[in-house]
């Protein structure tokens, strides 16, 4: 399964019968009430709020700067800037400014979206959108038809009730994936809460029970491994849950089981800051998202040594590191898949350390692309080239080559853990095959690591050698780099040849490492959604020379001993020592 977006789903193509069923679904009775009352589930961002209501419209890597106007008003500069504006997501970030503000905006824009589209006219007419719309929506009922008219409060019920009419009939034709989950989820949110709905319950439980037998596999993973799209699957799973709780129903076996075997896979996943591993276009998750998720799961069991989705989970004291110990996701599970093989990020209790780059699609296809290269993560690269290829030309840009074999173990020792992870994604083009080990010491002070090129066959060592004589015995250029979250503060002692790196907690670790290879504090950024723009930080960066067969870097991030094991800001994470 590819857990398609608006890159691999173009939304807005509104097909024949999906018009065809729109306009039948809204000549029909308008009117609609409500059964229960539902309470908002969607977390928004306050930020975000503030932005829509100063006439920042951000949308998929795009701003529009229109102060005073109506979302409706703007000319969306692309399709998938026009998909997030029907998606309604907005909602929850109009309901998290709060206040009469707030609300008084949401109102005005929904019935805005029912005088230009409630007809069933316009782009906004297919199935996982209008389950998006939905979703939307009756969470946020209470705050959409409070202090209004009558007259306009009717017309949103009755738009409501028209809507979930059209997704009765049309959800079946949703893409596969994510698009697939919207609109069940959001049918079937709908169809508990409006009256006279329920004839769609039944089919829309079942077809969600499907879909997620189908689409989650046994090991609560998707082919994508991308942690927020996973932590997207399972919110909705929950709460169409609520759904049919609330409304006196019983989710399907199936339904209930996917949930479970999700729940581990996301908390193996979790930093010790309550965010997610930022890999393979996956951003850390709205705030506070994934807390309530797992909380909501009711999972309390230990983490076992896993692997989960193929990402290896190391934690001790108050640190976590998790690494990208698998072969990255082909075809069109890989459409937004980065070429990240052994890369890693590690936090200290509250405090995210060390960071991959994360989803640059928001901002922009420059930064897409940019973000999906080995450089913006935190391994070892060859030459500027990345482990894994992005195609050029094919639809939606996917990975077409890579890492054939990946190997990890992960043992215990008498003082921590260590993962040895290794990948072949340079072995075509340069002979060399990537091994990196991780040990994490039993107290979480201390994170050595060592990053080896080898020539493991003796094909590859006639690779090398002719790649060698190309570059006229100069040696294959290498860099491996450790980028970090922006409120770490980095200081490099040329001197001792170390850096210094000071958390926001008051925590200072160092970097240091053995070896011949040159030590740079240079320029990065953080890509997180939410945010107008990317994020100025650092990295660290080790720049070497493969000259032979084997060629070694040893590394370490050490806590300085004037740290002491407890702050004021501990976040307690149960640790693999413990378990």
């Amino acid at each position: 399964m590819a857990v398609p977006d608006a890159q691999t789903h173009p939304p807005l193509h509104v097909g024949a019968f999906d018009r065809l069923h729109a306009r039948w679904a809204t000549r029909g009775n308008a009117g609609g009430t409500f059964t229960i009352s539902p309470e908002p589930r969607s977390i928004g961002h306050l930020s975000r709020g503030r932005q829509l209501a100063g006439g920042d419209f951000l949308f998929a890597g795009d701003l529009v700067r229109q102060p005073g106007a109506e979302i409706w008003e703007i000319t969306p500069p692309s399709p998938r800037f026009e998909a997030e504006m029907h998606r309604f997501g907005w909602l929850a970030d109009l309901a998290a400014l709060g206040g009469a503000r707030g609300r008084t905006i949401a109102q005005r824009w929904v019935l805005g979206w029912i005088d230009a589209f409630g007809n069933g006219t316009g782009p906004a007419w297919t199935p996982e959108l209008t389950g998006r719309r939905l979703t939307e929506c009756v969470h946020h009922s209470q705050m959409l038809l409070r202090k209004l008219d009558p007259k306009q409060a009717d017309r949103i019920r009755g738009s409501l009730r028209q809507q979930t009419i059209f997704l009765g009939r049309r959800w079946t034709s949703a893409p596969g994936g994510l698009a697939r989950f919207e609109a069940l989820t959001g049918l079937i949110i709908a169809a508990c809460a409006i009256k006279g709905m329920d004839r769609y319950i039944g089919p829309a439980s079942k077809g969600l029970s499907r879909t997620a037998t189908k689409e989650i596999d046994t090991g609560g993973g998707v082919p994508t491994r991308n942690p927020e799209d996973l932590l997207t699957l399972f919110t909705l799973l929950q709460w169409a849950e609520a759904a049919l709780v609330e409304a006196g129903h019983e989710p399907g076996a199936a339904h209930q089981a996917a949930m479970d075997r999700i729940a581990p896979v996301l908390r193996a996943l979790r930093h010790s800051d309550g965010g997610l591993a930022r890999f393979h276009g996956g951003g850390r998750g709205v705030e506070g998202r994934l807390d309530e998720a797992l909380a909501g799961s009711g999972l309390r069991a230990a983490i076992s040594d896993g692997p989960y989705m193929g990402y290896a989970r190391l934690a001790a004291g108050r640190t976590t590191v998790i690494v990208d110990a698998a072969a990255p996701p082909m075809r069109a599970a890989s459409l937004k898949a980065h070429a990240a093989t052994c890369a890693f990020e590690m936090t200290s209790g509250r405090r995210p350390l060390i960071v991959n780059c994360g989803p640059g699609a928001d901002f922009g296809p420059v930064w897409s692309r940019a973000s999906r290269a080995t450089p913006s993560q935190s391994t070892l690269g060859l030459e500027g080239v990345s482990s894994s290829r992005i195609a050029k030309k094919q639809y939606g840009n996917p990975l077409v080559e890579g890492p054939q074999e990946v190997e990890a173990q992960r043992r215990r020792l008498r003082n921590g853990i260590r993962l040895e992870v290794s990948h072949d994604g340079y072995a075509e083009s340069y002979g060399l095959t990537h091994s990196r080990t991780f040990d994490l010491s039993r107290d979480g002070r201390s994170l050595s690591g060592e990053d080896l090129l080898v020539a493991a066959q003796k094909i590859h060592e006639i690779r090398f050698d002719r790649i060698m004589k190309e570059l006229d015995q100069q040696g294959v250029g290498f860099t491996i780099r450790f980028h970090l979250h922006p409120e770490v503060q980095a200081a490099h002692d040329e001197d001792l040849n170390y850096v210094r790196l000071t958390l926001m907690s008051g925590e200072v670790w160092n970097f240091g490492f053995e070896g011949y290879e040159t030590l740079s504090l240079d320029p990065s950024v953080y890509l997180e959604r939410g945010k107008l723009k990317p994020q100025t930080t650092q990295q660290i960066v080790l720049t070497g020379r493969a000259m032979s067969y084997s060629t070694r870097v040893r590394w370490i991030l050490a806590k300085s001993q004037t740290t002491p094991d407890a702050l004021r800001d501990l976040n307690i994470e149960m640790t693999d020592a413990d378990e």
